[in-house]
């Protein structure tokens, strides 16, 4: 009987993984697109991130919008976002943020920005 439960655990979970897809739900570490860009949070999420590069690099990057973005449960959550900047010399330009935010913390850190 124990060899029975055994090999049906594999299928189970499997199931209940195929479930929490279909409904919706996020893996585990994965990546879960952010349905309202335009909310505060978010955006001040974006605004975070332009001014940390620019505080690091000196960009002269202004912030103009969050297009799109996706966030990550770690040990807090990873915001990836694709932001719209604003550059007096060279125009408009984007760029992928990523940002680790542990709200409960008030800690946020800037982990990646790169052109797209």
């Amino acid at each position: 009987m124990r060899s029975v439960r055994l090999r049906a655990l594999p299928l189970l979970l499997l199931l209940l993984l195929v479930e929490g897809e279909a409904r919706g739900g996020a893996v585990a570490g994965g990546w879960r697109r952010i349905e309202d860009v335009g909310e505060a949070h978010v955006r001040e999420i974006g605004e975070y991130a332009v001014a940390e590069h620019d505080r690091e690099t000196g960009a002269g990057l202004a912030f103009v919008r969050v297009l799109r973005g996706e966030t990550q449960v770690v040990a807090g959550i990873n915001y990836r976002l694709v932001l719209q900047t604003n550059n007096n010399a060279a125009g408009s330009e984007c760029y992928e943020a990523v940002v680790w935010e542990k709200a409960w913390q008030g800690f946020r850190k800037l982990t990646s920005f790169r052109p797209v």
